[in-house]
């Protein structure tokens, strides 16, 4: 039996750097990432509301642990001015040993 994925990579995208950076900055304050990476200016092509639409937005990268994505999300979704925010998580299926105990060891926020 495999054993369950405890560390998660996860993709957010904002209409602003100062909203990636903001939100970026108080989820590593909160400790619910171990890091956030914020790309500028990634193009996105999207259908939203009947339309394909094309915008400029970045994107955020966040590292963090499993059990903590139902709050991460909430978090986010509360400081985003999207109205629905993408928040997707994509597992760690490998990583050096010594990245992933970092990312468990400030993300030490207890699990609820």
């Amino acid at each position: 039996m495999a054993k369950p994925v405890a560390e998660i990579v996860v993709l957010v995208t904002t209409s602003s750097e100062d909203e990636a950076s903001r939100i970026s900055r108080s989820l590593v304050e909160a400790g619910l990432v171990a890091c956030a990476n914020v790309l500028p200016r990634v193009r996105s092509i999207f259908r939203w509301e009947g339309k394909v639409t094309e915008e400029q937005e970045w994107l955020i990268v966040l590292k963090t642990r499993s059990g903590l994505f139902k709050e991460l999300a909430m978090t986010i979704k509360n400081m985003h001015s999207y109205s629905v925010p993408e928040i997707i998580a994509i597992p760690i299926v490998q990583g050096s040993a010594e990245y992933l105990s970092w990312i468990r060891d400030v993300t030490s926020k207890e699990l609820k």
